[in-house]
């Protein structure tokens, strides 16, 4: 295969062997040097579709996007820690190594919010918000300073270090609300929301991520929008990968792929104003089609960001 002898591949084998050797993936210099060149490694734009990857590749993307997910989330654990040591937490976030990343990202994600939403959303959820929900945090304290979050997270440790972070701020303590549940379980209560955001790392495959959009598809209120991140060229390795396609039932309105230390790409979706997924359970098939990508533009954000290239999707038939 093709795969097997390109060198961008081979190094990032090269990684993945270096990295499941690790006794621990506890922040620790050796840690934290083989993550941040794997990073570095991937960061840069490259022709390659990871979703053509053969199979000994693909397992290893597999097995790599585990162990980055479980190495970011005891490095969100280990600095929620730290943060929740001080009087007042939210005074030192930069302390975060990647606490810049997450000012971009969440402002990325407002603007491109603001291009498809009239109104500022009184009620959010963020499924996915871990023991450091910085792009919450960013979102309440800096562009939705009105808005409800509801965090939502399967880890009831995470939950408590992270809402022990907005205790002593008495705005965000009453605007943060913390939901220790598996999202697969909420029902009724995404109806409720405006906006939901879905993390990266919520659904560690296609199989997963295909299962909980289709779960937010059946209960999130008609009109709602999604916003969830996906990972695009060899930042793959990196993250699961959503396309346009596995949106069924949602009007898929924007792609942005980042091009500068925003990892992430960003997708915003509208779901349907009917409901999809009784014809797909009866299995009438896919009856929105993929939608193809009219154009690409340059989207530059507000913050001086680099520049990010926008698939311009084609409107979805509701």
């Amino acid at each position: 295969m093709v795969c097997l002898k390109d060198p961008l591949v081979q190094k990032i084998c090269e990684f993945y062997e270096k990295i499941s050797r690790l006794d621990s993936l506890k922040p620790s210099e050796d840690v934290n040097t083989l993550f941040t060149e794997l990073v570095l490694t991937c960061m840069p734009p490259y022709p390659i579709d990871c979703t053509k990857l053969c199979k000994k590749i693909q397992e290893i993307r597999s097995k790599l996007i585990r162990l980055c997910g479980e190495a970011e989330g005891l490095l969100e654990k280990h600095y929620s820690t730290i943060l929740g040591s001080f009087d007042n937490p939210l005074d030192h976030l930069d302390i975060f190594p990647y606490f810049s990343n997450y000012l971009k990202l969440s402002l990325l994600e407002f603007d491109i919010l603001s291009q498809h939403s009239k109104d500022v959303p009184s009620h959010v959820a963020f499924v996915g918000s871990g023991p450091l929900p910085l792009t919450s945090i960013v979102l309440a304290s800096n562009h939705m300073t009105s808005t409800t979050f509801h965090n939502y997270d399967i880890d009831s440790s995470a939950n408590s270090v992270a809402s022990h972070l907005v205790e002593s701020d008495p705005d965000l303590s009453k605007r943060m609300i913390f939901h220790t549940t598996d999202i697969m379980n909420v029902t009724s209560a995404l109806k409720d929301y405006d906006v939901v955001f879905l993390a990266a790392l919520v659904g560690m495959n296609k199989d997963e991520k295909v299962r909980i959009l289709k779960h937010l598809n059946k209960h999130m209120a008609p009109g709602a929008l999604l916003m969830l991140r996906s990972a695009h060229g060899a930042r793959a390795f990196l993250y699961p990968v959503v396309e346009p396609c596995d949106l069924r039932g949602f009007e898929v309105l924007s792609v942005f792929h980042p091009t500068d230390e925003v990892i992430n790409s960003v997708i915003i979706a509208r779901k349907c104003l009917f409901s999809m997924h009784s014809s797909i359970d009866q299995g009438f098939g896919q009856l929105m089609h993929c939608s193809k990508c009219a154009e690409i533009q340059v989207f530059n954000s507000l913050s001086q960001m680099s520049m990010i290239e926008e698939l311009a999707v084609e409107e979805h038939h509701c």
